[in-house]
Formats: structure tokens, sequence, C-alpha cells
């Protein structure tokens, strides 16, 4: 009996036992990526934790504390309402995080399987498919966005609609171009000979094998995500008022006091800035670890 208990643990200390080596050898090689992730990681624990290590309520106003300059009461100074930066710049987290998972995971993932199927099939069915992505592709990133949210209406599901329709044609021209190597390779056609559906090949046979680019588009959609909902924000297209967003902290009040309260507009445009440098410098490191085309040993 025990016997049997050890080698049943063998596979997932194994899997443990790479995931450590992995993730060691990826702080080791590329220092610069596993900076972005604990700045990423960071993020995440500010946006979960906001409520608990937030000095004030971020909608709260103190019209006698306006424009005030940051100092040992307000670290990073206040609005032209009296509500604390530092505050608003940490809930602003929860909204950026939610905005750029949520977009990030959907446009990757339909783009996959979009990608998937589309190479799959072939033929007619590839052409059509593709000649759509190629109208959406197009248009650049905030165009695209900014057309559907004219057509939805601003909001933050609104919003989060808007930044995953660009993103899903991207996805799906990486995935297709893994997948029609996979389409090509024994196994596929095995389950096609053993008469499984379309969407169980597809879905559990093909989809897997194009992980690793999969993750790769992931982790770059999420930088691109947030840098777009800061923009919609900042053109008023976005959150509305009083969520706490980064870019909406950049327009109005900010604009019109940049000189005499440079902090409203500095504070917000580091958080978005840092938050997007790293994600861009995680995801460039997690491409060449899981591209083998692309490792240097």
């Amino acid at each position: 009996m025990a016997t049997v208990e050890t080698f049943a643990d063998v596979p997932e200390a194994s899997a443990a036992a790479r995931w450590r080596t992995f993730v060691v050898d990826f702080c080791r090689q590329r220092p610069l990526g596993a900076i972005g992730a604990a700045v990423v990681l960071l993020n995440l624990v500010v946006a979960a934790l906001a409520n608990v290590i937030s000095p004030y309520d971020p909608l709260a106003t103190d019209y006698g504390a306006m424009l005030a300059a940051p100092s040992r009461a307000h670290w990073l100074g206040t609005d032209a309402f009296g509500r604390d930066v530092l505050t608003r710049i940490l809930y602003g987290s929860r909204t950026a995080m939610l905005v750029g998972f949520s977009c990030a995971f959907i446009g990757a993932t339909l783009g996959a399987v979009i990608g998937v199927t589309s190479a799959y099939f072939g033929g007619k069915v590839d052409l059509l498919i593709q000649r759509v992505m190629d109208i959406f592709l197009s248009f650049p990133l905030i165009i695209l966005a900014l057309a559907v949210v004219a057509m939805l209406g601003t909001g933050l599901e609104n919003v989060i609609a808007a930044i995953t329709v660009p993103m899903i044609p991207r996805a799906a021209l990486v995935a297709r171009s893994s997948a029609l190597a996979i389409r090509e390779m024994p196994y596929v056609d095995a389950a096609r000979a053993a008469g499984f559906r379309h969407g169980r090949i597809i879905l559990r046979h093909m989809s897997p094998n194009v992980m690793a680019p999969y993750l790769i588009m992931l982790t770059a959609f999420l930088g691109q995500a947030i840098l777009l909902e800061a923009s919609l924000s900042f053109l008023g297209l976005g959150v509305s008022e009083p969520t706490p967003a980064w870019g909406l902290m950049l327009r109005g009040a900010a604009v019109q006091f940049a000189e005499s309260a440079p902090w409203m507009a500095i504070f917000p445009g580091l958080a978005i800035s840092l938050a997007v440098f790293a994600f861009n410098l995680f995801g460039d490191s997690l491409r060449d670890a899981l591209d083998p085309r692309l490792r240097t040993q």
C-alpha cells in the first residue's frame, strides 16, 4: 500500500519540482522579467487589500484640504475635491486590474478558440474567418475601442467589451499560426479516425497545444488593456466619476491645475506607466522563456 502511494505521489512531486526550477531559472536568467512579475504581484495585492491599506475613503471629500500639497497627512496630496490622491490610486488599481485581466483573458481565450477553429477546418471556413479578422485588424486598437464604446455607451462593462473586441483578432492570428502545424499531427488524424466530434478535437486535442502562445498573448494584452482603459477614461468614454480610476484622475481638474497642483497628474501617470511597463517586461520575458526559438540556453 505504501509503495502505491509513493508512485502516485511521483507525478505531483515531479510537477512541483519542474515548476520551482522554472521559477528559479526565470528569476536568475531574466531579472527584469522577475522585477516586472513582482510589480504585477504588488498591483494585485494592492487591488485586493485597497480597503485595508488605504488611509482614507476614496469618495470622501474634504473642502478644507482642497489641492493640498503632499504632506504627512496626505502623502501624495489631494485633488480639487479634497480627496486623497494616494487612496484613489490604490483603489484605482482595482479598476485597472479588473479591466486588464478581464479583457486579456476573454480576448485571448476567444481569439485562441477562433484561431484554432479556423486552422482546423481550413478551406473556405478559414478564408472567411481570416477575412473578417483582417477587417478588424485594419483598425488601430484605440479607434476600434472608441467605435465600440460609441455603440454601447460608457460604463465599466461596456469598457471591458470595447477593449476585448480589438484583442480577439490579434489573438486569433497568433493561435492560427501555431494551430496550422498542430493540425497535421498524427494524434489529430487519429482523433478524426476515431470519430470524435470537431468540438472535442478543437478544445481537447488542439487548444491545449497552443498554451504557450496563449500565455504570451495573455500577458501582452494585460498592459494594453490597462493603457486603453486609461485612455478611454481620460477621453471621458470609460468609467465615470466618482469611481477611482487612473485615467479618470488625469482628466478634468488635473489638467486645469497642472501648474499649481502637478501631483494630481504626476502620480496617477506614474501608476499607469509603472503597471504597463511591468506587464510588458513580464510578458516579454515569459515569451523568451516559453518560446524555444528565443532561448539562449
